[in-house]
């Protein structure tokens, strides 16, 4: 039986949802069946639409469903991706995991296999924090987390981040070095977390 996959993410700009589509590319190369999930916008419309590349990804993602908690329900592993927000998750996806009580208290968080991913706009603006801080949340789920750490070179090839994949994106939004290099990272990772999986299963 195949792994259930759901990427969740938020992205305002596009980084994110990059991300979140190499971990898909690589759960679908571990064998698993893969869901992308977008949290609900709760940025005004005024203030997306002042900000030209803002509005330009969300009407590229319009058609990408919006996630619920049934979709963390029905998952055997998620990967998440936000960009970080003063070293913690956007307030996006923390009003996303916030939904979630009603599937925790009937305990369909139990034992699901978590990841997470991240972007900022420097090299030290809070990533490894906000892996961490949604991980936290994770823990009381009752979640497995299951980081990259050092167990493939693609890490150090993309900062060295051992508790998910992290990129710097510039003010032109774009990812600040080697873009392979995340995409292998990333990818190892999802299949990382679909390994992990199926031995759960």
């Amino acid at each position: 039986m195949s792994v259930k996959l759901a990427i969740i993410y938020y992205s305002s700009t596009g980084s994110n949802y990059e991300l979140a589509q190499w971990a898909a590319e690589g759960g679908k190369e571990a064998g698993a069946e893969v869901k992308i999930c977008k949290v609900q916008e709760l940025a005004p419309q005024t203030v997306i639409d002042g900000n030209p590349a803002w509005k330009a990804h969300v009407e590229a993602t319009k058609d990408i469903p919006v996630a619920t908690p049934d979709d963390v329900a029905e998952a055997d592993a998620i990967i998440f991706s936000t960009p970080t927000r003063f070293g913690n998750v956007s307030a996006q996806m923390k009003q996303f995991i916030d939904t979630t009580s009603g599937i925790w208290f009937s305990g369909k968080t139990v034992n699901k296999v978590v990841s997470a991913m991240t972007s900022a706009q420097n090299v030290h603006g809070g990533q490894e924090a906000t892996i961490l801080s949604l991980y936290t949340s994770m823990y009381h789920w009752g979640a497995i987390v299951v980081a990259p750490g050092y167990t493939d070179q693609s890490a150090f090839g993309a900062g060295g981040n051992p508790y998910g994949t992290s990129v710097s994106v510039d003010e032109n939004n774009k990812m600040v070095g080697d873009k392979q290099a995340f995409q292998n990272a990333v990818k190892h990772q999802a299949k990382r977390v679909v390994s992990v999986a199926e031995r759960m299963q």
